[in-house]
């Protein structure tokens, strides 16, 4: 769906970002710290931390943490393929601009409707599927027949992965909603990148 070139630097920066994350966690797990303590050290999201303590900075920081090598693997693929779309279409800016307001709403909505600790890219990711379908659905009208597709494949994937976040223990629904939600509004007012506009390529 989606390619990674020159015409999209900050997903490719932002792949980089959340290996390293993953990477100082593997570091201090092999020095033998437990898993929950090497995570709330290195900014794990938990409502007693942020709201009781004022550890804000942890609504942006466990977004580059991660709960294992496949919870790594599953953002890592998704940023890959939604945030290269996104970027080539919408342009690097509109993307850090989605990526941290929908990952600091999912961490919000995380806060207030969990009570366990929350790692993960997925509210920011769950953002930038929420502002991709509501930028197609905005100009359905004069969709072709392969951005018409792509919505589909995009609303099923929101749906099966919701469906899917509400059946598996552990995985932070709330994030993910609060980072569509954010996403989904951000998108209603996004423009294409100028050579897009340009070339009428929707």
């Amino acid at each position: 769906m989606a390619f990674l070139s020159r015409h999209t630097p900050i997903t490719i920066l932002l792949l980089v970002a959340i290996l390293i994350g993953y990477g100082l966690e593997a570091r201090a797990l092999a020095s033998g710290v437990p898993e929950d303590q090497v995570l709330i050290d290195l900014g794990a999201n938990h409502p007693e931390l942020v709201l009781q303590r004022g550890e804000w900075w942890r609504l942006v920081a466990s977004m580059f943490l991660h709960g294992g090598l496949m919870h790594l693997f599953l953002n890592g693929w998704a940023l890959y393929q939604l945030g290269g779309l996104f970027e080539a279409w919408l342009g690097s800016t509109r993307l850090l601009a989605t990526w941290f307001l929908s990952g600091i709403a999912g961490s919000l909505a995380s806060i207030l409707f969990t009570r366990s600790l929350s790692v993960g890219a997925s509210g920011a990711i769950f953002g930038l599927l929420g502002a991709l379908i509501a930028f197609l659905v905005r100009r359905r009208d004069v969709l072709n027949s392969g951005a018409k597709s792509l919505l589909g494949q995009l609303v099923l994937w929101a749906v099966i992965n919701v469906v899917f976040g509400f059946s598996v223990p552990r995985i932070d629904n709330a994030a993910h909603l609060g980072g569509f939600a954010a996403g989904f509004l951000l998108g209603l007012i996004l423009r294409p990148r100028r050579r897009l506009r340009e070339a009428a390529s929707f």
